[in-house]
């Protein structure tokens, strides 16, 4: 599938609690569509989809609930304190995650597209036909007291979050486009209308 997306696709990526379900809204403000792997997450195991299949093949039909969905609280405790467990539901999830918003980016008419990738640092090799990343950053003491103060955590569990991430360096090294974001939320409107204009313009260009 070598096919290039028409559309010029920006891969929008950050560390937990960075901010960039606000900076994605803004840019939906704008017309501009976002696909997002979480929402590819869930939809790639819905009932009746392979994905779902083949969890129930590696993991049992205990991980459904009544309705013959994932259960997804037992399936996070089952893989929470189980590595192995937990790269089998990947190897499931992601390769169908970057096939749904491979689609998604193809079938994109406007002139540019954003993909909201959280674990983008750590899969890169499997996005290289992405055109730019833009990267939504945040120093770690401010993701940290976000985090803190978004799930009603302590710092201890706050950290071990942030250690299972990349960091902020990976982040930064693959990043094209910066917005900073440990300030008000309102500076975003002008850093997203100004990042809006340079991709029509490369949209443009192309």
């Amino acid at each position: 599938m070598n096919e290039h997306p028409h559309a010029v696709v920006i891969a929008l990526t950050g560390g937990v609690a960075a901010g960039k379900t606000a900076v994605a809204r803004r840019f939906e403000a704008l017309g501009v569509s976002v696909h997002d792997a979480d929402v590819a997450a869930r939809a790639v195991i819905e009932p009746g989809t392979s994905g779902l299949a083949a969890v129930v093949d590696a993991f049992g039909v205990g991980v459904l609930d009544d309705a013959g969905r994932l259960d997804r609280p037992a399936m996070r405790r089952h893989v929470f304190s189980n590595p192995s467990a937990r790269e089998a539901l990947e190897a499931i999830i992601h390769p169908r995650v970057r096939q749904w918003l491979r689609e998604r980016a193809l079938a994109e008419r406007g002139p540019y597209c954003l993909l909201a990738i959280p674990l983008l640092a750590e899969n890169i090799a499997h996005y290289r036909w992405v055109d730019r990343v833009l990267l939504v950053d945040v120093p770690e003491s401010v993701q940290m007291a976000r985090l803190i103060a978004r799930d009603g955590i302590d710092e201890t569990l706050a950290r071990r979050m942030l250690a299972q991430q990349a960091s902020r360096a990976e982040r930064l090294a693959l990043a094209d486009d910066v917005i900073e974001n440990s300030g008000d939320e309102s500076a975003l409107d002008h850093a997203v209308a100004e990042l809006h204009q340079r991709y029509l313009a490369l949209a443009n260009a192309r």
